[in-house]
């Protein structure tokens, strides 16, 4: 093939259907696989691994590219293909075929000995698995440092390209200064959420109905997508015509399923708006997972649990639920905007969930450093809990075993979710900037307006543009956590009086 532009896609394309392939299995493996075909799903994950990784560092591809950057006009499409192909090589062809293979089997085998650790409510069972992927990711490390990375540095940049272990612990010590007395203040006020509005009878088939009606009126496509039961919720993307969401139930309490769903839903508008020119190019995916975390928390959280929003859904919700007929604006928006330390971080209140992340970021810095072992874990998790939150767990699955992260060998993935936070507020504060009154358009059910500017602003872009470029392309400034704060002190002051 003469054109070197075609032949980068033809090569890219081939390296994209992989990892879709690779998803693809890994999203069975969360929903429909069977119980004991652990095994041999880790063999068929670590072999599409070492041929995904040949494709990669395969001379042809790296002269390609060389070859189309002789070509690429500056702000050009191209030359933000090279430069994202440049950032995936550099990363790769540093790596060994026999790494990328046993990454790939230790992630499948791990999830399988987290997921028993967790039957059995014993980290003992996980500990050896989660040291061969902290062994793996300690190796990675050392293979990708540059003068003056961090080894934390190294693996953040897998999530967040171009982002630094430093600037996230300032980011995060920002917030702990600033969170921390509002939950102390919120702990004595005398106004508390009642915590028994979320309580009652919510069967399934209820639950599911309202939450899938409610994504699809935020604009997910369900022709484009589907939604199973998986033990943790998450959203893969194979591209924007094949979306997969999952969700838990709670038939007690409505939060976990409804919440659940809006922010995976979240996700999914996201890859189904992803441009469809791009994909299966080096541009067709998301730019990073702060900016796809932020699509979630700006759905689930500024619209979702917004009082406009509700004041829409509120009559829906009853009409499909009966066991929600005893709700009322007035006990159901405080327990929404709660303040109160809590040991879950999927469940935790948006005024303490910062503070989840800062403990998974600090436990993470510490086991990279070399400060802290595998088999120490446990204990110095419910230290941290101790002393950031007040609590401690009562026992592994409330504490060091409740996040499938670690068992999947993602580390630096946590700070993600604390920077999604930080975009979401700033991109919804241009966008109500832009759009004019939100909350009369959510009152009336009307939230294409809103997905469309996020279609403009963030969808349509791909990877063209670096994380940092597209928060400050659409918010009109550099990402802070400015707006973010504002959120949690009005909040506190409206909910809690202080």
């Amino acid at each position: 093939m003469s054109d070197p532009v075609a032949r980068l896609h033809a090569l890219w394309g081939e390296i994209a259907d992989l990892s879709h392939v690779s998803s693809l299995l890994s999203w069975d493996q969360e929903t429909h696989m069977p119980r004991r075909g652990g095994a041999a799903r880790a063999q068929l994950m670590a072999t599409l691994a070492g041929v995904r990784h040949a494709k990669l560092v395969a001379p042809e591809l790296g002269e390609t590219v060389e070859r189309c950057a002789e070509r690429a006009e500056p702000g050009s499409a191209l030359a933000a293909e090279v430069r994202e192909a440049r950032r995936i090589l550099h990363r790769v062809t540093r790596l060994s075929e026999r790494l990328a293979r046993a990454k790939a089997e230790a992630a499948a085998q791990g999830h399988e000995a987290w997921a028993a650790a967790r039957a059995a409510r014993d980290f003992a069972l996980f500990r050896p698995a989660l040291e061969r992927l902290v062994a793996l990711a300690r190796e990675e490390a050392g293979l990708l440092s540059r003068p003056g990375d961090a080894p934390y540095d190294v693996l953040l940049d897998e999530y967040e390209p171009g982002a630094r272990a430093a600037d996230v612990a300032r980011w995060l010590g920002d917030l702990r200064r600033e969170l921390a007395p509002l939950v102390a203040a919120a702990a004595h006020s005398a106004r508390r959420p009642a915590a028994r509005a979320a309580s009652g009878s919510f069967p399934r088939a209820a639950q599911l109905a309202f939450a899938r009606d409610v994504a699809e009126r935020f604009g997910f496509d369900f022709e484009r997508g589907r939604l199973d039961e998986a033990p943790h919720p998450f959203c893969s993307g194979f591209g924007p015509d094949d979306v997969r969401l999952t969700w838990r139930c709670d038939e007690h309490d409505f939060r976990p399923a409804l919440f659940g769903i809006l922010h995976e839903a979240g996700h999914g508008l996201y890859e189904q708006g992803l441009p469809a020119a791009w994909q299966r190019t080096p541009l067709g995916d998301a730019v990073s997972l702060g900016v796809h975390e932020s699509q979630s928390r700006l759905w689930e959280n500024m619209v979702g649990r917004s009082a406009s929003f509700w004041r829409w859904a509120l009559p829906r919700f009853q009409e499909t639920c009966p066991g929600a007929r005893a709700l009322t604006h007035e006990t159901l928006l405080p327990l929404l905007h709660s303040c109160e330390p809590s040991l879950i971080r999927v469940e935790a209140d948006q005024g303490t969930y910062d503070l989840h992340v800062c403990v998974r970021f600090e436990l993470e810095r510490a086991l990279f450093a070399g400060e802290l072992e595998v088999a120490e874990l446990p204990t110095a998790w419910d230290e941290a809990y101790a002393a950031t939150l007040g609590l401690r767990a009562g026992d592994a699955n409330a504490g060091v075993l409740q996040d499938i992260h670690w068992s999947m060998g993602a580390f630096g993935y946590f700070p993600t979710y604390t920077l999604g936070n930080l975009i979401a507020a700033q991109l919804f504060a241009a966008a109500r900037r832009e759009l004019g009154d939100l909350d009369l358009l959510f009152e009336r059910g009307e939230f294409r307006p809103l997905l469309e500017w996020l279609r403009e602003h963030v969808h349509r872009h791909g990877s063209f543009y670096s994380a940092t470029e597209l928060v400050e392309r659409a918010s009109g400034k550099p990402l802070s956590s400015a707006d973010y704060l504002a959120q949690r002190r009005a909040d506190a002051a409206e909910y809690y009086g202080v």
